[in-house]
């Protein structure tokens, strides 16, 4: 009988059914928070298969505390960064993830977030709830138009291409970056190709997503920072450690841009002293890009069907390996 851990207790029609078969032995960890690392090493021991979340550092101790028999990394989330691919590759270990179902859902979030900051909601909420609404004035929380501007997408897969698409709509100049020309999606997009440097200094947004690897950490350091617009919103709904947070803290307090949009800061979840979270020009959300009911219950269904694919000898509906 399959032994499987998983990291927390998951929503969806297939996670339910799993918990109800009796050809799995299943071991949930409980409550909101995840697995210190001492117990998931316990916890991990002699599994055929682990479910695991962004907050679960899956690296070569774990494997090893696993055993041999481990079969198969289950991850419910697009990106794999803390999931150590080449260990598990190298011990001949499937890893799966959950690619797709999210794009609209995060892309409908970057807009939230390029709204909110663009139109300071945020800020605005809070003036209101403050008492300080005395009387309308001209310039009472004016912000910057959003329509008729520039976006620039750093990053121009699946998501990047929705955030486009949306663009539209508002009849946005759209320009992109990505490390492979894709010259029919944006032609079709209406979206121009640009050096990363052309796009930040062209951009009244910018909305970074990119996967997080060795090439995209620090991607948006101070020099990065310092090519933008004075105006600039900068948006990121991808991973924190894309952007150096130390050089975004100098921007913001230097007016070198404009603002920030973050679902993402580079330590989750973020200090609560932070500076981020003292301006006014910036909003920063518990990292909630696919937090939609309806999402999260289809990424956790594509993460077990990788897991019972995986246990019986198939190939994976999505593999990352």
């Amino acid at each position: 009988m399959p032994r499987v851990f998983v990291t927390r207790e998951l929503p969806g029609d297939l996670f339910a059914a799993l918990r109800a078969d009796v050809d799995f032995e299943l071991e949930i960890w409980p409550g909101d928070f995840p697995p210190p690392q001492d117990d998931l090493l316990e916890r991990v021991r002699g599994v055929d298969g682990i479910v695991c979340l962004i907050t679960d550092r899956i690296d070569e101790a774990v494997l090893e505390a696993a055993g041999p028999q481990l079969r198969v990394v289950s991850q419910m989330a697009v990106g794999v960064d803390n999931v150590d691919v080449a260990a598990c590759t190298a011990r001949g270990i499937a890893v799966g993830n959950t690619p797709g179902v999210l794009t609209e859902t995060t892309a409908d979030l970057v807009w939230a977030l390029i709204l909110a900051t663009a139109r300071r909601v945020v800020e605005s909420a809070a003036f209101v709830e403050r008492g300080d609404w005395r009387t309308w004035g001209p310039l009472l929380m004016a912000g910057v138009d959003v329509h008729d501007r520039t976006l620039g997408i750093v990053g121009f897969g699946a998501i990047g291409q929705a955030v486009a698409r949306r663009a539209q709509g508002f009849g946005m100049r759209t320009l992109y970056w990505n490390r492979t020309p894709r010259p029919e999606r944006a032609a079709e997009l209406g979206a121009q190709l640009r050096r990363l440097d052309q796009l930040l200094a062209e951009s009244d947004f910018v909305s970074l997503n990119v996967a997080l690897n060795e090439e995209t950490r620090h991607l948006i350091d101070a020099e990065a920072l310092a090519k933008m617009l004075p105006h600039a919103i900068l948006i990121n709904t991808a991973r924190g450690p894309i952007v150096e947070e130390s050089a975004l803290i100098e921007a913001l307090r230097a007016g070198t841009i404009g603002g920030a949009g973050l679902d993402v800061t580079e330590v989750e979840p973020v200090d609560p002293a932070s500076p981020l979270l003292r301006m006014d020009n910036v909003i920063v959300l518990p990292h909630i890009g696919s937090a939609s009911l309806a999402t999260r219950a289809k990424m956790a269904d594509i993460a077990v069907a990788n897991l019972r694919a995986a246990l019986a000898d198939q190939p994976l509906p999505h593999r990352v390996n």
